[in-house]
């Protein structure tokens, strides 16, 4: 917690655990973003999930196609229940700004709203290094709420967080400049599950390759 009482997003994560699971389960474009990348990774394919949570549905169903992955996180109770449910990834507990990874090592990386507790700067430091990551051809799936918002202070599932995103039509371009080919840019409302009092989120899917 901050001087202003605001969580970091570790101590909000450590207090959501599998509230967090339920709530954005059926996003429609986490499984559009998850019908992407099966399509185009092969059994055996090397692959990252940027803020995995519980594991479900994303590393979970990665896993379960065939494909290695590995996933990271700044919650002990999130890497807990996520080593638990998918046995078959590995989860490291580690900010994702602070694991590095050889060059052309991964043939996908996925974000699935793990960028937005970070700052502008790290956000494009962090799209730079996804393109040194992935090998040539490699896919990036990240997922998003877009706005011109930077260290915001938010509600998110009742808690206070600080957010930072980009408004949509910022967001390809960002990926472009980092040296990504933009193959698909899809955006679509949700309401978080069983949250009678959420508001509605404007969710953006992002699909790139490394050329």
């Amino acid at each position: 917690m901050d001087s202003d009482g605001v969580l970091d997003p570790a101590e909000v994560f450590d207090e959501l655990g599998t509230d967090y699971e339920a709530a954005f389960h059926e996003a429609p474009l986490v499984w559009q973003g998850l019908h992407e990348l099966l399509a185009r990774l092969r059994p055996g394919d090397e692959v990252l999930d940027l803020g995995s949570g519980t594991g479900h549905p994303v590393s979970e169903r990665l896993s379960g196609a065939g494909f290695e992955v590995t996933g990271l996180d700044v919650s002990a109770t999130m890497i807990e229940l996520a080593r638990q449910r998918v046995p078959g990834a590995r989860f490291e507990l580690t900010d994702i700004r602070d694991r590095d990874f050889p060059p052309e090592s991964l043939h996908a990386v996925v974000a699935f709203f793990s960028f937005l507790t970070l700052s502008r700067a790290e956000i494009r430091t962090m799209l730079e290094r996804v393109r040194d990551w992935l090998v040539p051809g490699g896919v990036f799936a990240l997922l998003t709420v877009p706005g011109d918002i930077e260290r915001r202070v938010v509600r998110f599932l009742g808690y206070p967080i600080r957010a930072t995103s980009f408004a949509a039509e910022e967001w390809p371009r960002l990926l472009e400049r980092a040296g990504l080919e933009v193959l698909r840019d899809s955006s679509e409302p949700f309401v978080p599950t069983g949250r009678s009092s959420a508001e509605t989120e404007q969710h953006q899917l992002l699909l790139a390759r490394k050329p």
